[in-house]
């Protein structure tokens, strides 16, 4: 995985975790118990599954 500043991973998790709280379907399998988007949008970052892509 590509390493990110901490500007970039907060820009990422707080996007996708956007997405998540509007519907999107998660893209990994949801922990029992985890509704929070802001949780998932961080697991799913850890994994490497978020569709976001950084330009510099």
């Amino acid at each position: 995985m590509e390493s990110f500043t901490k500007f970039e991973k907060a820009r990422i998790i707080g996007a996708r975790a956007l997405q998540l709280a509007f519907g999107a379907p998660p893209l990994v399998k949801v922990p029992e118990g985890m509704v929070d988007p802001l949780n998932l949008a961080e697991l799913e970052f850890t994994k490497g599954t978020i569709p976001i892509t950084i330009l510099r």
